[in-house]
């Protein structure tokens, strides 16, 4: 009788505290996001401007002082700054004068003949998965999907994880924001799915819009062996993928934060996936715990073929994540895993770094955050760092699209 008691103070103690924690996080988005608890992407200087442009500063202001293109803001300094959108009607003006077409749109180029979904270039779909908790998949998510976004591509970006970082990172809060539904669990349930176009939100970055996640997602792990029993499951790994084809012609990369687990939602990802970026703390443990991850998941992408589903993906990487130079045992398994998978690892680590954790402190990206609230190369360093990965991802897609 005694162990009931306690069974049951357990259960309100942990449930007093999920209440006390959540109130204090919406309190404290309120506090960061007012009036209306809604975040913002900062502006840019005109020199950050330029940069994401490809052009030189003189050539913005030229364009300024001709009044061509969106009028930037100006300080009491006359310094002129660029919000996301100007950058992005930056890049409309320039693509129409450029040498070549996708200079400054560098996203999926538009059939003349019309194909399926209109255009010359697939669709990419990038599963950025490791089953080990604090490999950085969800960093490496938010970071990539708003470098991508900020460099023009159209990104659709999918928090597939229950535990939802991804999610709070771009303003929501699943507790408070997602009261009946929303996540993709809603277009993949076996039930009465919903248009993936139903649960997807646009965010405050311009060509970047999210489809968020909470605890729902469990539902499919605990729905899918009950459906496969029924027989009512089908092909349950395309589910993601069909899902996706409905928006196929809106977007030119889907970034998609899996979950740490090899679970069903894992394997319906990689199944829609075009390309696979696997985290990698290269830590002694985290690299024993990636070899296991590797098996299983060749396993059972050898189940999902057998059932008739073409597994082939466009690329593979492994992305080191929170990489100290100066640590010696980390340069140590470094090299190992360079020896061994060659360029299958990205030339570009993802250094650790104090400005990345700090942003988190507050709900934001390191693109999101003022610089001047770190040192100028504390915030360089990491900032260099983060754009050599998403930078060379980048490159990827454009050379899986046939380009240079």
């Amino acid at each position: 009788m005694s162990s009931i008691k306690q069974t049951d103070n357990l259960n309100s103690v942990i449930r007093q505290h999920a209440e006390w924690l959540s109130g204090q996080l919406h309190a404290q988005r309120e506090n960061l996001f007012p009036p209306n608890a809604q975040k913002s992407m900062r502006t840019f200087t005109s020199g950050e401007a330029a940069t994401l442009l490809g052009v030189n500063d003189s050539y913005l202001r030229k364009l300024h002082l001709e009044g061509r293109g969106p009028s930037p803001a100006l300080t009491p300094g006359n310094r002129r700054h660029y919000s996301a959108q100007d950058i992005h009607d930056l890049r409309v003006l320039l693509e129409k004068t450029a040498r070549k077409p996708g200079d400054y749109l560098p996203g999926r180029r538009v059939s003349p003949e019309g194909s399926e979904h209109g255009y010359i270039d697939h669709l990419q779909v990038i599963g950025v998965m490791n089953f080990k908790g604090g490999s950085g998949k969800t960093t490496t998510s938010a970071h990539l999907a708003q470098r991508l976004a900020l460099k023009g591509y159209r990104v659709l970006a999918i928090d597939l994880d229950p535990q939802a970082s991804l999610t709070a990172l771009h303003g929501v809060q699943p507790e408070f924001d997602l009261h009946d539904g929303g996540t993709l669990y809603d277009a993949i349930r076996y039930d009465s799915p919903v248009p993936i176009a139903d649960v997807i939100r646009k965010t405050y970055i311009p060509n970047l819009d999210l489809i968020p996640g909470n605890l729902e997602l469990m539902e499919f792990e605990h729905e899918t062996p009950r459906a496969l029993s029924q027989g009512k499951a089908g092909l349950f790994f395309f589910r993601v993928k069909e899902a996706l084809m409905q928006v196929d012609g809106d977007y030119d990369v889907v970034v998609i934060d899996c979950p740490p687990q090899l679970g069903f939602l894992t394997m319906s990802a990689l199944s829609a996936a075009t390309g696979v970026l696997v985290t990698i703390h290269p830590e002694m443990l985290d690299v024993m715990s990636m070899s296991q991850f590797l098996r299983m998941t060749a396993d059972l992408m050898d189940v999902i073929a057998e059932s008739g589903a073409d597994m082939s993906h466009d690329w593979m990487r492994y992305l080191l994540t929170r990489y100290e130079p100066a640590d010696a045992p980390q340069n140590r398994i470094v090299a190992f895993l360079r020896t061994m998978y060659g360029d299958k690892v990205l030339n570009a680590p993802q250094l650790k770094s104090t400005a990345i954790s700090d942003a988190g402190l507050t709900k934001q990206t390191l693109y999101e955050v003022e610089r001047g609230a770190f040192t100028r190369s504390t915030y360089d360093r990491a900032v260099e760092s983060l754009n050599a990965v998403n930078d060379e991802i980048s490159e990827l897609i454009q050379r899986t699209w046939g380009r240079t």
